[in-house]
């Protein structure tokens, strides 16, 4: 069977013989399981997944010219507050509360959105500046918050300095 090894086979000299069987069916059954797994798995990927781009992303794929009408909405969070400003105009920093249960409060967030939105109602899309310092737990819960509050289109840039 392997072309002139020795298999220890016996031979008359007393030797135990080397080959043994290994049974394999537990170790594709462990393989078909980790593959039905992972297949499952991959739809939730698909399901938590947020929708924002890159600040300056849509800009290089649209061709038209910006419209001087469109007033920019821009987010600062920082570890300590929020700052909405939507134009030139800044409204007061709103500073980061959490709940009894350690979830960041955004109501006042979602308040000044709708306000903006009151305002602005064909706008869409705002611009979300982040500090370093910003839990990542913190950061999808105002991009949820503008998602929510009727901005669909949520960019995610550094905050400059």
């Amino acid at each position: 069977m392997a072309g002139g090894m020795d298999l220890g086979t016996g031979g008359g000299k007393g030797k135990k013989a080397l080959d043994a069987t290994i049974n394999l069916v537990p170790f594709i059954d462990l393989m078909a399981v980790t593959i039905v797994f992972l297949i499952m798995t991959a739809v939730w990927t698909q399901l938590g997944r947020l929708q924002v781009s890159q600040a300056g992303q849509n800009a290089s794929e649209d061709q038209t010219p910006p419209n001087p009408n469109d007033v920019p909405i821009t987010i600062l969070l920082t570890e300590k507050e929020l700052k909405l400003q939507v134009g030139a105009n800044a409204f007061d920093p709103i500073p980061l509360t959490r709940n009894e249960k350690g979830v960041l409060d955004v109501q006042r967030l979602v308040d000044r959105l709708k306000e903006v939105k009151t305002q602005l109602p064909d706008k869409s899309n705002l611009t979300l500046n982040t500090e370093d310092g910003v839990k990542y737990e913190d950061l999808v819960k105002v991009i949820d918050t503008c998602i929510g509050a009727q901005f669909p289109s949520v960019s995610v840039s550094p905050a400059a300095g």
